[in-house]
Parts: structure tokens; sequence; C-alpha cells
């Protein structure tokens, strides 16, 4: 069995900077990739960053240039480090891990999110 655990999330103010990690357990052979998701109250969720095992990363249009994910293979765990936050970067973040379990199998897992809410 695998798990996909977050945490970190909570208020901060606009222009701030939170960290949000997250942790990959369980039966697992190989994590291809891991990343965050984000959504919005209304709205699609959305990518805002992944990275590979290679260490190749994509992130969204929005975020670039003020968030940095960071992965470390060895623990299976990836962070999202938010800098310069804006009121629109509120939502729930979600953190999604590719990976092949024990049994060889390969899967996508999704944690069960944590908000971030930007207010003054």
């Amino acid at each position: 069995q695998v798990q996909v655990v977050e945490s970190g999330g909570g208020l901060v103010q606009p222009g701030g900077s939170l960290r949000l990690s997250c942790a990959a357990s369980g039966s697992i052979a190989e994590v291809t990739f891991m990343g965050w998701y984000r959504q919005a109250p209304g709205k699609q969720r959305e990518l805002v960053a992944t990275t590979t095992a290679e260490g190749t990363s994509k992130y969204g249009d929005s975020v670039r240039g003020r968030f940095t994910v960071l992965r470390d293979n060895a623990r299976n765990t990836v962070d999202l480090q938010m800098s310069s936050l804006r009121p629109e970067d509120t939502a729930v973040y979600y953190c999604n891990a590719g990976l092949r379990d024990s049994t060889g199998h390969f899967n996508g897992y999704w944690g069960q999110g944590t908000q971030v809410t930007v207010s003054s």
C-alpha cells in the first residue's frame, strides 16, 4: 500500500513565503515523478510544479520565478518553496506522485490536500 501525505499549509500575508512538504511511503519500488497541483474554489485543478527523478522540473506559468520544487529521491519527498505569494495563490494544494509499486504496477497517487490562504 502507498501513501502520499502533504504538510505545511496555512495562512500567509501577501508577499510572504511558505513551504509545503510531501512524502510518499509504503510498498514503493520506484518513484518517477512527483509534484504539486492546486485547486481554487470554482476552478479546475492546475499544475503548479513537477519534477522527475532525473531533476527535470516544469512550472505553471503563474508561479514560474516565485515557486521552487525541491525533490529528495532518497527519501521520496518533494517540497514546494513558495515566495512572493499573492491572494490568487489561495487554493488547496495537492501532492501527486507517479510511481511503480512493489508488485510492478505503475500508478499516480494523490495526497489529501493542504490549504494555502494568502490574505492580509
